[in-house]
């Protein structure tokens, strides 16, 4: 727990953009987890910086927090500060047609934008729930394409908050479902993107198709984190888990959704501890049942409570 010093410090150099004690379930889709010891929502990249610098001095650990749509907080709560870049809202329509946005701006914004100029390119985003800075370090994306396909720069602000620098689209060093060009520990703060020409109504039938597809193949009425497992190479986790009998399967409020089996939902009531449970029993059955070992897509951070504990 942070102790009585360390919060007036945070309060000090922060005022009303740090909580503490601060319910991590507000900040996530799945609606679970713990509180953070402090929650800092910084209103500006240089009020981020600060926040870096005064946690490297205080040597409190940090973690990101962007649209909460691939994060799963454990119920014990999050150790030292989460920084929460949702206020991190900037977007920008450059003359050359790039898109320059801020880590807080969601899919939607984006895709509205690029309905409206009639830019495409970014379609692919409708169907990615969360906002840039999520999307940009773990390299979101569909069947079809991924964000390092549209990146051309990345601003990051270094883990102890002494720089503000910018990564080409050539150095990011894309993989699926990670960028190995950002260092661990940097914080993504905006990301320029490459578009092309086209027309609103184009556009708009894109994103409508790919809308669709995911209203048809996705549990979107419950929440949820999106998929929990990466794909295994030439082979779907939700294949391996139908096939392994787990769709449906229930621990309390969280259920293995019927609509798509690599997706948990939180039916009412759900702790965490609940939907790590039926995490290892999904990876254990496919390890059964196939010897493939399932690795998480979601991110899952903070303590556990005691009901993980004793598990």
């Amino acid at each position: 727990m942070m102790d009585a010093t360390t919060r007036a410090a945070l309060r000090d150099a922060l005022g009303d953009a740090v909580a503490f004690d601060a319910p991590l379930a507000r900040c996530v889709s799945l609606r679970v987890g713990g509180p953070a010891d402090a929650l800092v929502r910084p209103r500006s990249v240089e009020q981020l910086r600060e926040t870096l610098r005064l946690c490297r001095a205080l040597d409190l650990p940090t973690t990101p927090l962007g649209g909460g749509f691939n994060t799963l907080p454990l119920d014990g709560g999050v150790e030292g500060v989460v920084v929460h870049l949702r206020s991190l809202r900037e977007i920008e329509v450059r003359a050359s047609g790039e898109i320059y946005a801020q880590a807080g701006v969601s899919h939607n914004t984006v895709v509205k934008r690029c309905i409206a100029l009639g830019l495409g390119g970014l379609e692919f985003a409708a169907g990615i729930p969360g906002s840039v800075g999520g999307w940009i370090a773990m390299n979101a994306g569909i069947g079809e394409r991924e964000m390092a396909d549209a990146l051309r720069e990345v601003e990051v602000v270094r883990s102890d908050g002494s720089a503000l620098e910018r990564i080409s689209g050539a150095d990011l060093q894309p993989a699926y479902r990670e960028m190995r060009g950002i260092a661990p520990g940097d914080v993504v703060v905006a990301g320029v993107f490459e578009t092309s020409p086209s027309t609103s109504d184009a556009v708009r039938a894109e994103v409508d198709r790919l809308l669709a597809r995911r209203a048809a193949t996705q549990p979107l009425d419950v929440p949820s984190c999106g998929s929990v497992f990466k794909n295994p190479a030439g082979d779907h986790a939700g294949r391996l888990v139908e096939e392994a009998g787990l769709k449906g399967l229930c621990e309390k409020g969280a259920r293995i959704s019927e609509v798509h089996a690599n997706f948990i939902a939180n039916s009412g009531g759900a702790t965490s501890a609940d939907i790590v449970h039926l995490i290892e029993r999904a990876r254990e059955a496919v390890r059964d049942r196939s010897g493939i070992e399932l690795e998480t897509e979601v991110r899952i951070i903070g303590r556990p409570g005691a009901a993980e504990s004793h598990r």
